[in-house]
Protein backbone atom coordinates (compact mmCIF):
# COMPACT_ATOMS: atom_id res chain seq x y z
CA UNK A 1 0.00 0.00 0.00
CA UNK A 2 1.37 3.37 -1.30
CA UNK A 3 1.85 5.76 1.71
CA UNK A 4 1.54 9.61 1.32
CA UNK A 5 3.98 11.40 3.10
CA UNK A 6 3.10 15.23 3.87
CA UNK A 7 6.03 17.61 3.42
CA UNK A 8 6.78 20.26 6.52
CA UNK A 9 3.95 22.14 7.60
CA UNK A 10 0.85 21.73 9.27
CA UNK A 11 -0.88 18.53 7.88
CA UNK A 12 -4.33 20.16 9.12
CA UNK A 13 -6.67 22.54 6.87
CA UNK A 14 -7.21 24.86 9.79
CA UNK A 15 -3.39 24.90 10.25
CA UNK A 16 -2.47 25.17 6.61
CA UNK A 17 -4.72 28.45 6.87
CA UNK A 18 -3.47 29.54 10.04
CA UNK A 19 -0.07 29.26 8.54
CA UNK A 20 -1.03 31.37 5.12
CA UNK A 21 -2.71 33.70 7.40
CA UNK A 22 0.39 34.44 9.65
CA UNK A 23 2.93 34.88 6.48
CA UNK A 24 0.44 37.65 4.86
CA UNK A 25 0.59 39.63 7.97
CA UNK A 26 4.32 39.12 8.87
CA UNK A 27 4.98 40.27 5.44
CA UNK A 28 2.53 43.13 5.69
CA UNK A 29 3.68 43.85 9.30
CA UNK A 30 7.44 43.45 8.14
CA UNK A 31 6.81 46.53 5.35
CA UNK A 32 4.89 48.58 7.85
CA UNK A 33 7.32 48.18 10.15
CA UNK A 34 10.66 49.37 8.25
CA UNK A 35 8.08 51.99 6.75
CA UNK A 36 7.54 53.13 10.17
CA UNK A 37 10.99 53.14 11.78
CA UNK A 38 12.37 55.04 8.52
CA UNK A 39 9.89 57.36 9.57
CA UNK A 40 10.96 58.15 13.09
CA UNK A 41 14.70 57.97 12.39
CA UNK A 42 14.27 60.46 9.53
CA UNK A 43 12.34 62.62 12.22
CA UNK A 44 14.75 62.07 14.86
CA UNK A 45 17.35 63.16 12.87
CA UNK A 46 15.04 66.48 11.04
CA UNK A 47 14.81 67.44 15.12
CA UNK A 48 18.51 67.17 15.83
CA UNK A 49 19.22 69.53 12.51
CA UNK A 50 16.38 72.02 14.01
CA UNK A 51 18.16 72.23 16.85
CA UNK A 52 21.60 72.62 15.61
CA UNK A 53 20.01 75.38 13.24
CA UNK A 54 18.18 77.03 15.94
CA UNK A 55 21.81 77.07 18.15
CA UNK A 56 23.75 78.18 14.87
CA UNK A 57 21.20 81.15 14.57
CA UNK A 58 21.72 81.74 17.80
CA UNK A 59 25.39 81.73 17.30
CA UNK A 60 25.55 83.49 14.46
CA UNK A 61 24.00 86.88 16.75
CA UNK A 62 26.86 87.16 18.20
CA UNK A 63 29.45 87.08 15.12
CA UNK A 64 29.89 91.04 13.90
CA UNK A 65 30.87 90.80 9.99
CA UNK A 66 31.10 94.67 9.39
CA UNK A 67 34.52 94.65 9.69
CA UNK A 68 37.61 93.56 7.35
CA UNK A 69 37.41 90.27 9.37
CA UNK A 70 34.24 88.72 11.19
CA UNK A 71 34.95 88.69 14.75
CA UNK A 72 33.14 87.30 17.83
CA UNK A 73 31.65 89.50 20.32
CA UNK A 74 31.39 88.51 23.66
CA UNK A 75 28.23 88.50 25.87
CA UNK A 76 28.15 87.11 29.21
CA UNK A 77 27.53 83.68 30.44
CA UNK A 78 27.91 82.50 26.75
CA UNK A 79 29.55 78.84 27.80
CA UNK A 80 26.31 77.17 26.77
CA UNK A 81 26.97 79.12 23.11
CA UNK A 82 30.44 77.91 22.67
CA UNK A 83 29.81 74.34 23.58
CA UNK A 84 30.34 72.34 20.01
CA UNK A 85 30.47 74.90 17.94
CA UNK A 86 33.10 76.43 15.57
CA UNK A 87 32.95 80.01 14.32
CA UNK A 88 35.15 80.87 10.87
CA UNK A 89 35.91 83.69 8.96
CA UNK A 90 36.43 83.05 5.74
CA UNK A 91 38.29 79.39 5.80
CA UNK A 92 39.81 80.63 9.06
CA UNK A 93 39.01 79.25 12.36
CA UNK A 94 38.19 81.80 14.99
CA UNK A 95 36.58 80.64 17.57
CA UNK A 96 36.28 76.23 18.37
CA UNK A 97 34.88 74.69 21.49
CA UNK A 98 37.08 74.52 24.46
CA UNK A 99 39.21 71.37 24.71
CA UNK A 100 38.65 70.46 21.19
CA UNK A 101 41.49 71.63 19.00
CA UNK A 102 42.00 69.08 16.76
CA UNK A 103 41.00 65.49 15.98
CA UNK A 104 38.58 63.84 13.27
CA UNK A 105 35.81 66.20 14.58
CA UNK A 106 37.29 69.45 14.52
CA UNK A 107 38.56 68.01 10.95
CA UNK A 108 35.09 67.49 9.91
CA UNK A 109 33.77 71.33 11.26
CA UNK A 110 36.70 72.72 9.25
CA UNK A 111 35.89 70.53 5.96
CA UNK A 112 32.19 71.04 6.49
CA UNK A 113 33.19 75.35 6.93
CA UNK A 114 35.03 75.11 3.92
CA UNK A 115 32.46 73.85 1.20
CA UNK A 116 30.08 76.79 2.45
CA UNK A 117 26.64 77.19 2.49
CA UNK A 118 23.82 75.36 4.86
CA UNK A 119 25.16 71.50 5.19
CA UNK A 120 25.04 69.14 7.57
CA UNK A 121 26.16 65.69 7.66
CA UNK A 122 27.05 62.92 10.13
CA UNK A 123 30.64 61.57 11.52
CA UNK A 124 30.50 57.89 12.20
CA UNK A 125 32.92 57.64 15.55
CA UNK A 126 32.60 55.87 18.26
CA UNK A 127 29.44 58.08 19.35
CA UNK A 128 27.55 59.53 16.20
CA UNK A 129 27.71 63.21 15.97
CA UNK A 130 25.66 65.84 13.34
CA UNK A 131 27.54 68.52 12.43
CA UNK A 132 25.74 71.52 10.60
CA UNK A 133 26.77 74.81 8.71
CA UNK A 134 25.23 77.95 8.65
CA UNK A 135 26.18 81.32 6.60
CA UNK A 136 26.42 84.43 9.09
CA UNK A 137 24.74 87.38 6.86
CA UNK A 138 26.38 90.55 6.91
CA UNK A 139 27.45 93.74 4.79
CA UNK A 140 31.24 93.03 5.81
CA UNK A 141 33.76 91.54 3.08
CA UNK A 142 34.74 89.03 5.12
CA UNK A 143 31.95 85.61 5.09
CA UNK A 144 31.55 84.02 8.42
CA UNK A 145 30.75 80.82 8.83
CA UNK A 146 28.92 78.83 11.69
CA UNK A 147 29.49 74.98 12.92
CA UNK A 148 27.40 72.99 15.54
CA UNK A 149 27.87 70.00 16.88
CA UNK A 150 25.26 67.56 18.21
CA UNK A 151 25.72 63.80 19.46
CA UNK A 152 23.00 61.50 18.14
CA UNK A 153 23.40 58.83 21.00
CA UNK A 154 20.06 60.01 22.36
CA UNK A 155 18.54 60.03 19.30
CA UNK A 156 19.97 56.54 18.34
CA UNK A 157 18.69 55.19 21.15
CA UNK A 158 14.85 56.75 21.66
CA UNK A 159 14.90 55.36 17.60
CA UNK A 160 16.11 51.63 18.94
CA UNK A 161 13.67 51.84 21.85
CA UNK A 162 10.60 52.64 19.23
CA UNK A 163 12.30 49.61 16.83
CA UNK A 164 12.26 47.15 19.94
CA UNK A 165 8.94 48.16 20.98
CA UNK A 166 7.59 48.05 17.16
CA UNK A 167 8.64 44.25 17.08
CA UNK A 168 7.79 43.66 20.06
CA UNK A 169 4.11 44.51 19.15
CA UNK A 170 4.20 42.96 16.09
CA UNK A 171 5.77 39.68 17.92
CA UNK A 172 2.12 39.54 19.80
CA UNK A 173 0.02 40.97 16.80
CA UNK A 174 0.90 37.58 15.06
CA UNK A 175 0.77 35.36 17.40
CA UNK A 176 -2.87 36.53 17.91
CA UNK A 177 -3.63 36.24 14.16
CA UNK A 178 -2.13 32.40 14.40
CA UNK A 179 -4.53 32.09 17.25
CA UNK A 180 -7.68 34.36 16.30
CA UNK A 181 -6.96 32.41 12.59
CA UNK A 182 -7.42 28.71 13.66
CA UNK A 183 -10.24 29.63 15.62
CA UNK A 184 -12.37 31.25 13.16
CA UNK A 185 -10.94 28.36 10.45
CA UNK A 186 -12.04 26.07 13.19
CA UNK A 187 -15.30 27.41 13.43
CA UNK A 188 -16.04 28.05 9.81
CA UNK A 189 -15.41 24.04 9.25
CA UNK A 190 -17.53 22.98 11.76
CA UNK A 191 -20.26 22.12 8.97
CA UNK A 192 -17.64 20.30 6.86
CA UNK A 193 -16.80 18.12 10.12
CA UNK A 194 -21.06 18.05 10.31
CA UNK A 195 -21.19 16.67 7.24
CA UNK A 196 -17.75 14.46 7.34
CA UNK A 197 -20.16 12.97 10.42
CA UNK A 198 -23.08 12.55 8.34
CA UNK A 199 -21.00 11.14 5.44
CA UNK A 200 -19.81 8.67 7.94
CA UNK A 201 -23.25 7.62 9.55
CA UNK A 202 -25.08 7.42 6.45
CA UNK A 203 -22.42 5.10 4.90
CA UNK A 204 -22.31 3.12 7.89
CA UNK A 205 -26.47 2.67 8.14
CA UNK A 206 -26.73 2.65 3.97
CA UNK A 207 -29.28 5.59 4.74
CA UNK A 208 -30.49 8.09 2.10
CA UNK A 209 -29.92 11.19 3.52
CA UNK A 210 -29.03 14.74 1.61
CA UNK A 211 -26.57 17.52 2.93
CA UNK A 212 -28.76 20.21 0.96
CA UNK A 213 -31.45 20.30 3.74
CA UNK A 214 -29.33 21.98 5.77
CA UNK A 215 -28.55 25.50 6.35
CA UNK A 216 -25.16 26.45 4.96
CA UNK A 217 -23.07 29.09 4.17
CA UNK A 218 -23.30 29.39 0.47
CA UNK A 219 -20.06 27.85 -0.57
CA UNK A 220 -21.22 25.20 1.62
CA UNK A 221 -24.40 24.81 0.05
CA UNK A 222 -22.98 24.89 -3.57
CA UNK A 223 -20.64 21.66 -2.10
CA UNK A 224 -23.71 20.12 -0.68
CA UNK A 225 -25.67 20.09 -3.81
CA UNK A 226 -22.61 18.66 -6.07
CA UNK A 227 -22.70 16.02 -2.99
CA UNK A 228 -25.95 15.34 -3.36
CA UNK A 229 -25.63 15.19 -7.15
CA UNK A 230 -22.89 12.59 -6.36
CA UNK A 231 -24.57 10.36 -3.62
CA UNK A 232 -28.06 10.28 -6.52
CA UNK A 233 -25.80 9.09 -9.12
CA UNK A 234 -24.06 6.78 -7.00
CA UNK A 235 -27.46 5.63 -5.56
CA UNK A 236 -28.78 5.46 -8.78
CA UNK A 237 -25.86 2.85 -10.15
CA UNK A 238 -26.43 0.84 -6.97
CA UNK A 239 -30.26 0.85 -7.79
CA UNK A 240 -29.64 -0.22 -10.85
CA UNK A 241 -27.37 -3.07 -10.30
CA UNK A 242 -29.92 -4.39 -7.75
CA UNK A 243 -32.38 -4.00 -10.49
CA UNK A 244 -30.17 -5.80 -13.26
CA UNK A 245 -29.19 -8.66 -9.83
CA UNK A 246 -32.90 -9.11 -9.46
CA UNK A 247 -34.06 -9.39 -13.12
CA UNK A 248 -30.83 -11.96 -13.71
CA UNK A 249 -32.08 -14.35 -10.66
CA UNK A 250 -36.22 -13.71 -11.78
CA UNK A 251 -35.40 -14.77 -15.33
CA UNK A 252 -33.01 -17.36 -14.98
CA UNK A 253 -35.50 -19.29 -12.59
CA UNK A 254 -37.55 -20.68 -14.96
CA UNK A 255 -34.40 -22.39 -17.11
CA UNK A 256 -32.45 -23.29 -14.50
CA UNK A 257 -35.71 -25.20 -12.51
CA UNK A 258 -35.63 -27.17 -16.40
CA UNK A 259 -32.51 -28.16 -15.96
CA UNK A 260 -32.09 -29.34 -12.52
CA UNK A 261 -36.10 -31.24 -13.34
CA UNK A 262 -34.50 -32.64 -16.63
CA UNK A 263 -31.56 -34.09 -14.61
CA UNK A 264 -33.64 -35.51 -11.82
CA UNK A 265 -35.73 -37.05 -14.22
CA UNK A 266 -32.80 -38.32 -15.82
CA UNK A 267 -31.25 -39.84 -12.85
CA UNK A 268 -34.34 -41.49 -11.28
CA UNK A 269 -34.24 -44.37 -13.19
CA UNK A 270 -32.26 -46.29 -16.40
CA UNK A 271 -32.88 -44.26 -19.51
CA UNK A 272 -33.14 -45.65 -23.37
CA UNK A 273 -30.18 -43.57 -25.74
CA UNK A 274 -33.11 -41.60 -27.33
CA UNK A 275 -34.73 -40.80 -23.58
CA UNK A 276 -30.92 -39.49 -22.90
CA UNK A 277 -30.47 -37.51 -26.41
CA UNK A 278 -34.06 -36.07 -25.61
CA UNK A 279 -32.96 -34.69 -22.05
CA UNK A 280 -29.63 -33.14 -23.17
CA UNK A 281 -31.31 -31.86 -25.86
CA UNK A 282 -33.61 -30.16 -23.13
CA UNK A 283 -30.75 -29.06 -20.92
CA UNK A 284 -28.80 -27.39 -23.95
CA UNK A 285 -31.94 -25.53 -24.91
CA UNK A 286 -32.53 -24.58 -21.46
CA UNK A 287 -28.46 -23.83 -21.06
CA UNK A 288 -28.64 -21.25 -24.52
CA UNK A 289 -31.89 -19.54 -23.01
CA UNK A 290 -29.91 -18.94 -19.72
CA UNK A 291 -27.32 -17.27 -22.25
CA UNK A 292 -29.36 -15.58 -23.94
CA UNK A 293 -31.42 -14.50 -21.26
CA UNK A 294 -27.69 -12.86 -19.71
CA UNK A 295 -26.77 -11.46 -22.72
CA UNK A 296 -29.78 -9.63 -23.62
CA UNK A 297 -30.05 -8.04 -19.87
CA UNK A 298 -26.65 -7.10 -19.88
CA UNK A 299 -26.22 -5.11 -23.44
CA UNK A 300 -29.11 -3.96 -22.01
CA UNK A 301 -27.95 -2.62 -19.01
CA UNK A 302 -24.35 -1.46 -20.69
CA UNK A 303 -26.39 0.53 -23.49
CA UNK A 304 -27.88 2.45 -21.10
CA UNK A 305 -31.72 2.00 -22.02
CA UNK A 306 -30.94 1.90 -26.15
CA UNK A 307 -30.93 -1.30 -28.22
CA UNK A 308 -28.66 -2.15 -31.11
CA UNK A 309 -30.92 -2.78 -34.29
CA UNK A 310 -31.80 -6.11 -35.41
CA UNK A 311 -34.87 -8.16 -36.42
CA UNK A 312 -36.50 -11.67 -35.72
CA UNK A 313 -39.59 -13.38 -36.77
CA UNK A 314 -41.97 -13.66 -34.41
CA UNK A 315 -43.72 -17.15 -34.82
CA UNK A 316 -40.88 -19.21 -33.82
CA UNK A 317 -39.74 -17.13 -30.79
CA UNK A 318 -43.31 -17.49 -29.51
CA UNK A 319 -43.64 -21.31 -29.72
CA UNK A 320 -40.21 -21.82 -28.31
CA UNK A 321 -41.87 -20.11 -25.04
CA UNK A 322 -44.81 -21.63 -25.53
CA UNK A 323 -42.66 -24.89 -25.49
CA UNK A 324 -40.55 -24.04 -22.53
CA UNK A 325 -43.38 -22.09 -20.12
CA UNK A 326 -46.14 -25.03 -20.30
CA UNK A 327 -48.01 -25.81 -16.61
CA UNK A 328 -49.69 -28.43 -16.16
CA UNK A 329 -53.33 -28.24 -16.55
CA UNK A 330 -53.01 -25.14 -18.80
CA UNK A 331 -52.40 -24.54 -22.12
CA UNK A 332 -50.63 -21.81 -23.92
CA UNK A 333 -52.35 -21.39 -27.77
CA UNK A 334 -50.43 -19.21 -29.88
CA UNK A 335 -51.73 -17.58 -32.87
CA UNK A 336 -49.21 -16.18 -34.98
CA UNK A 337 -49.01 -15.55 -39.10
CA UNK A 338 -45.59 -17.16 -40.28
CA UNK A 339 -43.61 -14.23 -41.66
CA UNK A 340 -43.91 -11.63 -39.52
CA UNK A 341 -40.97 -10.30 -38.57
CA UNK A 342 -40.46 -7.64 -35.83
CA UNK A 343 -37.56 -4.48 -35.22
CA UNK A 344 -35.88 -5.99 -32.21
CA UNK A 345 -32.93 -8.65 -31.80
CA UNK A 346 -34.83 -12.12 -30.92
CA UNK A 347 -33.51 -12.59 -27.47
CA UNK A 348 -34.81 -8.61 -26.30
CA UNK A 349 -38.30 -10.49 -28.03
CA UNK A 350 -38.64 -13.38 -26.01
CA UNK A 351 -37.22 -11.82 -22.75
CA UNK A 352 -40.20 -8.81 -23.41
CA UNK A 353 -42.27 -11.80 -24.20
CA UNK A 354 -41.61 -14.41 -21.59
CA UNK A 355 -42.38 -12.67 -18.07
CA UNK A 356 -46.14 -11.74 -19.62
CA UNK A 357 -47.02 -15.71 -20.69
CA UNK A 358 -45.09 -16.47 -17.03
CA UNK A 359 -47.01 -14.13 -15.13
CA UNK A 360 -50.69 -15.42 -17.82
CA UNK A 361 -49.84 -18.64 -16.52
CA UNK A 362 -49.06 -18.62 -13.65
CA UNK A 363 -52.75 -16.65 -12.93
CA UNK A 364 -54.85 -18.28 -15.33
CA UNK A 365 -57.42 -20.77 -15.17
CA UNK A 366 -56.81 -23.36 -18.07
CA UNK A 367 -55.88 -21.06 -21.09
CA UNK A 368 -53.26 -18.77 -22.27
CA UNK A 369 -53.55 -16.93 -25.53
CA UNK A 370 -50.63 -15.61 -27.37
CA UNK A 371 -51.54 -12.99 -30.87
CA UNK A 372 -49.94 -11.58 -33.09
CA UNK A 373 -50.47 -8.76 -35.82
CA UNK A 374 -49.05 -6.05 -37.56
CA UNK A 375 -50.59 -2.86 -37.00
CA UNK A 376 -49.72 0.88 -38.35
CA UNK A 377 -45.80 -0.27 -38.90
CA UNK A 378 -45.68 -2.04 -35.37
CA UNK A 379 -46.54 -5.74 -34.18
CA UNK A 380 -48.72 -6.13 -31.72
CA UNK A 381 -48.53 -8.99 -29.28
CA UNK A 382 -51.91 -9.87 -27.22
CA UNK A 383 -51.13 -11.83 -23.93
CA UNK A 384 -54.80 -12.73 -21.95
CA UNK A 385 -55.91 -15.53 -19.78
CA UNK A 386 -59.31 -16.45 -17.75
CA UNK A 387 -57.51 -15.74 -14.24
CA UNK A 388 -59.25 -13.68 -12.07
CA UNK A 389 -57.32 -10.57 -13.69
CA UNK A 390 -55.72 -7.38 -12.55
CA UNK A 391 -57.13 -6.09 -8.97
CA UNK A 392 -58.54 -2.24 -10.01
CA UNK A 393 -56.92 -1.13 -6.87
CA UNK A 394 -53.38 -2.42 -8.06
CA UNK A 395 -53.69 -1.31 -11.73
CA UNK A 396 -51.42 1.80 -10.75
CA UNK A 397 -48.96 -0.19 -9.60
CA UNK A 398 -48.71 -3.00 -12.08
CA UNK A 399 -45.71 -2.31 -13.40
CA UNK A 400 -43.89 -0.87 -10.30
CA UNK A 401 -40.76 -2.74 -9.63
CA UNK A 402 -41.34 -5.22 -6.81
CA UNK A 403 -44.88 -5.11 -6.08
CA UNK A 404 -47.58 -7.53 -6.14
CA UNK A 405 -51.16 -7.44 -5.66
CA UNK A 406 -51.11 -10.35 -3.51
CA UNK A 407 -47.63 -11.66 -1.78
CA UNK A 408 -49.65 -14.18 0.44
CA UNK A 409 -51.58 -15.82 -2.69
CA UNK A 410 -49.12 -18.83 -2.91
CA UNK A 411 -47.51 -17.91 -6.59
CA UNK A 412 -43.87 -17.54 -6.37
CA UNK A 413 -42.43 -14.06 -8.24
CA UNK A 414 -40.76 -10.96 -7.19
CA UNK A 415 -42.62 -8.08 -8.56
CA UNK A 416 -39.93 -7.92 -11.60
CA UNK A 417 -40.88 -9.47 -14.50
CA UNK A 418 -43.86 -6.99 -15.58
CA UNK A 419 -41.62 -3.92 -14.93
CA UNK A 420 -39.18 -5.77 -16.97
CA UNK A 421 -40.91 -6.12 -19.52
CA UNK A 422 -42.15 -3.00 -20.15
CA UNK A 423 -38.57 -1.84 -19.90
CA UNK A 424 -36.77 -3.73 -22.74
CA UNK A 425 -39.88 -2.94 -24.73
CA UNK A 426 -39.41 0.72 -23.97
CA UNK A 427 -36.06 0.91 -24.87
CA UNK A 428 -36.90 -0.22 -28.70
CA UNK A 429 -38.87 2.32 -28.34
CA UNK A 430 -41.80 -0.09 -28.15
CA UNK A 431 -44.34 -0.75 -24.91
CA UNK A 432 -46.02 -2.58 -22.53
CA UNK A 433 -49.24 -1.74 -21.59
CA UNK A 434 -52.21 -3.71 -19.57
CA UNK A 435 -55.81 -3.17 -21.01
CA UNK A 436 -58.05 -2.42 -18.07
CA UNK A 437 -61.14 -2.98 -20.32
CA UNK A 438 -60.52 -6.51 -21.11
CA UNK A 439 -62.81 -8.80 -18.95
CA UNK A 440 -62.77 -11.97 -17.75
CA UNK A 441 -59.05 -12.50 -16.88
CA UNK A 442 -56.53 -9.73 -17.95
CA UNK A 443 -54.59 -9.05 -21.16
CA UNK A 444 -51.31 -7.68 -21.68
CA UNK A 445 -50.25 -5.38 -24.98
CA UNK A 446 -46.81 -5.65 -26.62
CA UNK A 447 -46.19 -2.94 -28.98
CA UNK A 448 -42.71 -2.89 -31.21
CA UNK A 449 -41.80 -1.73 -34.13
CA UNK A 450 -41.97 -4.00 -37.16
CA UNK A 451 -39.55 -5.63 -38.82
Amino acid sequence: MKILRHGPGPRTLRGRLALVAVTAAALLVLALTVAFNALVGQRLQQQADDHLHTRAATVAATVDTTGAAARVVEVPHDDLLDANVWIYSGSRRIEAPPGVVDGPLALAADTLAAGGGSRCVTLEAEEPIRLCTQPVPGPGHSPATVVTALGLAPYRSSANTVLYVSLTLDAAMLACTYVLTRLAVGRALRPVQAMTDQATTWSAMAADGRFGTSIRPAELARLGTSLDALLDRIRAGLRHEQQLTGELSHELRNPLARIIAELDWWRSRPRSATETELAFAAITDAAQSMRTICDTLLDDARGAGTVRPGIAEVQPALLRLVARSSVPGKNAIAGVDRGLMVGVPVGLLERTVSPLLDNALRHARSRVRIVARKQEGNVVIELSDDGPGVPPSFAPDLFSPGRRADPGDGHGGAGLGLPLARRLARSADGDVHHDERHCPGALFVVTLPAG
